[in-house]
């Protein structure tokens, strides 16, 4: 394969990353909170990314047909899914709605210890059923359309921008900090995370 060839399949898989990942969803609104707290912020963009490269591989190798043939399977993901996304969004609701739940000072929000931090990233991730569509599915089958060579550049393309979007959104989000000096910026915040977590909830349970 020459290194025209290896580019424009590793564009491809760039784009098509990109454009299925800038969707709010929730995952993307966990690592959104977390930029702003500025609260173990590269470990989850680690995580997240890694998760893409293993799940979009997994596609590669042919798992995909494994999903599908086992409709049980995102069944008991899309019920398990749907109940987390509805318990964090009451969680964030509840913060929005109470005067004084919330403190100005960040460090006191979120989790407080790196590992309910990835917890929660690997429950955003694991249990949203359209995250393995999106990834094993979709483009672990795009992947394989470019050929044995060709598919490992547009696997590259796909982690390079996975990479890409969950630096730029977790470290961007620091420049947002300084809106969020006061407790009404967080409780609007928390409104508005918790409207997605309900509405991502309903969308996975009940096909809305």
């Amino acid at each position: 394969m020459t290194t025209a060839d290896f580019f424009s399949h590793y564009l491809v898989g760039l784009t098509t990353l990109l454009s299925l990942i800038v969707a709010i969803g929730a995952q993307n609104a966990y690592v959104l909170k977390q930029g702003i707290l500025g609260k173990f912020i590269v470990p989850i963009i680690i995580f997240c990314t890694l998760s893409d490269m293993l799940l979009i591989s997994l596609g590669i190798f042919g798992f995909g047909f494994i999903l599908q043939s086992a409709p049980w399977l995102l069944e008991v993901l899309r019920w398990g899914g749907g109940l987390f996304l509805l318990w964090y969004g009451f969680s964030a609701a509840r913060r929005s709605l109470h005067p004084g739940s919330l403190k100005v000072d960040a460090s006191t929000e979120g989790p407080q210890t790196l590992g309910k931090a990835i917890a929660i990233a690997a429950a955003m991730t694991y249990l949203n059923p359209h995250t393995y569509i999106d990834t094993v599915v979709l483009l672990g089958s795009l992947a394989n359309q470019h050929g044995e060579e060709g598919r490992w550049a547009y696997y590259a393309g796909a982690i390079t921008g996975s990479f890409l979007w969950f630096t730029g959104l977790g470290l961007g989000a620091r420049f947002l900090r300084p809106l969020f000096a006061s407790e009404k910026s967080w409780r609007i915040l928390d409104g508005v995370i918790a409207l997605i977590m309900f509405y991502l909830a309903f969308k996975i349970m009940f096909g809305m």
